[in-house]
């Protein structure tokens, strides 16, 4: 556990020793906030709520996370410090779940600072808060979602901009079979259960279930299921790459 520690300390502090976390937060927040007063229409819905806040998280998430995730693996093969940070005393799972979380607690800080439009609709009117928290909850892990897809492609090549748009494409299409014009497109020839099965992948299907207040236990799972199938094939693509 300790080690796991360190690990996530490294990470975190590699973040915040450059300009790149700060300008990641400045976008991430420029971007989220445009969309959310200007074309979400916050003001002019006139309701007390976050919809038009939560809207856009995935699609914000889909063009930021894989510019995170990107360097995560990609980085390391490339100055060739993977090598030393395999010699250290620490398993394969062990790097791979600090990356993982170090990049996690980033996002989280991130989303945090987005508090202040939270605020500004409490003073606004009066919406439901264990929504908006739900809402919260599931961008972090849909976020977390995106993230173990990003880390685990990162893993893949030493090009960091290769990287970036295999995950981008990877995030994009787990996103789509969640929308209308996709399933109206499989509705025209497949059965209701494949449509069904499709539509259950998409990270938007659950992402708005939450958002609307219909809080399952089945989301979350759904969201821990892909993180975990993703972190475990990042290990084993990484154990693959030590030896070749």
């Amino acid at each position: 556990m300790t080690i796991l520690i360190n690990i996530i300390k490294r990470e975190l502090s590699s973040y915040f020793s450059t300009p790149l976390a700060y300008v990641f937060i400045v976008i991430f927040l420029a971007l989220i906030e445009s969309l959310t007063f200007y074309v979400g229409n916050f003001f002019v819905r006139g309701q007390a709520d976050l919809n038009s806040f939560f809207v856009f998280h995935p699609w914000v998430y889909i063009l930021l996370i894989p510019a995170v995730t990107m360097r995560l693996w990609a980085e390391e093969r490339k100055t060739g410090t993977i090598e030393l940070l395999m010699t250290l005393p620490l398993s394969t799972t062990q790097a791979v779940l600090g990356k993982f979380i170090a990049a996690w607690l980033f996002i989280l800080v991130a989303l945090v600072l987005t508090f202040p439009i939270w605020i500004t609709v409490n003073y606004l009117g009066d919406p439901d808060n264990g929504v908006v928290f739900a809402g919260y909850i599931g961008s972090l892990f849909m976020a977390g979602a995106y993230l173990s897809i990003g880390s685990c492609i990162s893993a893949i090549t030493k090009n960091q901009v290769i990287a970036f748009v295999i995950g981008t494409t990877v995030c994009f299409l787990f996103t789509m079979t969640g929308v209308d014009l996709v399933l109206n497109f499989f509705k025209l020839w497949a059965p209701d259960f494949l449509v069904n099965t499709i539509s259950s992948m998409s990270f938007l299907t659950h992402f708005d279930s939450i958002t609307k207040g219909v809080i399952e236990i089945r989301d979350f799972l759904f969201y821990l299921s892909v993180i975990i199938f993703w972190i475990f094939l990042n290990i084993v693509i990484v154990e693959y790459k030590k030896f070749n």
